[in-house]
């Protein structure tokens, strides 16, 4: 029995180099930091994270919480029909083309599969290229993909909380009255692989208590399926960090109700269909209630009176090894007063050797902070201002 499982993990994980969500996901990241990298640049000038940022971010998280699902999953004895995974794949091609990437939550990509599992199997629809997948479908109502729906939004919400604000874009724009502001904006993707069962001939159920959530085959297979997660927001209305962050609580607070749900449908199946519907809305309306939230604050990244505002900060660079942080506003160089980017550095070249910032802090408190300066400092600090002598994006509200 242990080699049969061996032998069929070895297989399922070489399946997961055959699917091309993997690759798609691969090159989707590639062109996000792309883009990103240059939107950066037409705004200081200069980039923020490198254009592999994206990229970096997509496997280390996903792998870790992949095989912990994948022992749950497996261990329950989830049953996935192998339709399904073909679904959700193409839902996840299909909504990446509305070039936003939150709609890859797999609120919509797998609600969307369940759906049309659904009115496939009701009206046998034929499926080209795939008679056999979507030809053994009965009339019936998986509940099972409901259970991984539930814990796919889980993991999404902790993929937003831990990994969401890590490099938050900054933005310079102009609002509807014409004044500079700054807008800090995330988009990223994840790659969640995790083993699923699927109906097949290699494994056999010995246990009566496996697999519990069952479709009524006797034999299964594993496969190592790469699930796609996107998140996109922006905001402009606090700070990065506390906004992503509340984001990825409420999503993980849905996560637990649809899943608590979802184990439901198993004694009432049909009730699996308004827990996919309440997963759509709920992650729909997530993301509403953060957008109006911050269009009702007014803009944090804006110039300010009392100094110049931080708006980013180039990793490696002085400036991050001085400790200074998003939002906060220096106040003083070199106990000169600043407002611009030109008295910034005028204040700076008193001083070849030293600098000493007076800083506001993201609570309104004074702080000093002090360095030794080296050749090339003084111009490359590593700080983004909002300032008035950059090209702009189109006006945003």
């Amino acid at each position: 029995m242990v080699q049969i499982w061996l032998v069929e993990l070895l297989k399922g994980t070489g399946k997961l180099f055959l699917h091309p969500v993997l690759y798609y996901l691969v090159f989707l990241a590639g062109i996000l930091g792309v883009m990103r990298v240059k939107r950066e640049r037409k705004n200081f000038h200069v980039r923020a994270e490198d254009a592999y940022f994206e990229l970096r971010q997509l496997f280390p998280l996903g792998l870790l919480i992949g095989a912990v699902l994948s022992v749950i999953v497996v261990g329950a004895g989830i049953v996935i029909p192998f339709a399904a995974v073909l679904l959700i794949a193409a839902f996840t091609l299909l909504w990446s083309l509305t070039a936003n990437v939150r709609w890859m939550s797999p609120a919509y990509t797998v609600g969307a599969a369940f759906f049309a599992i659904v009115m496939l199997a009701k009206n046998s629809w034929p499926f080209p290229f795939f008679e056999n997948a979507f030809g053994t479908l009965k009339t019936q109502i998986y509940p099972s993909i409901v259970i991984v729906l539930g814990l796919l939004l889980i993991t999404e919400g902790i993929f937003i909380l831990k990994n969401g604000s890590k490099g938050t874009s900054p933005k310079l724009t102009k609002s509807k009255r014409g004044q500079s502001i700054g807008i800090h904006e995330v988009k990223r993707l994840w790659l969640l692989p995790m083993f699923l069962l699927i109906p097949g001939e290699a494994i056999p159920s010995t246990f009566d208590w496996w697999p519990v959530f069952q479709i009524g085959a006797k034999e299964y297979s594993l496969i190592l399926v790469p699930f796609a997660m996107g998140f996109s927001q922006q905001i402009k209305g606090m700070l990065p960090r506390e906004a992503i962050q509340v984001h990825g609580r409420q999503v993980i607070g849905l996560g637990v109700f649809i899943l608590l749900l979802s184990i439901a449908g198993y004694w009432y199946p049909l009730s699996s269909i308004l827990t996919v519907a309440l997963a759509v809305i709920g992650r729909e309306f997530i993301s509403l209630m953060a957008y109006m939230k911050d269009e009702n604050k007014p803009v944090y990244f804006s110039k300010k009176n009392q100094g110049l505002m931080i708006i980013g900060i180039i990793p490696e660079t002085p400036a991050e090894k001085m400790g200074l942080k998003v939002g906060e506003i220096i106040a003083k160089v070199n106990g000169q007063q600043v407002q611009d980017e030109t008295t910034f550095y005028e204040a700076l070249q008193k001083n070849r050797a030293h600098c000493k910032l007076d800083v506001l802090d993201t609570n309104g408190e004074i702080r000093f902070v002090q360095r030794a300066l080296f050749e090339g400092d003084h111009h490359e600090l590593g700080i983004l201002f909002v300032q008035d002598q950059k090209k702009f994006d189109k006006k945003t509200g």
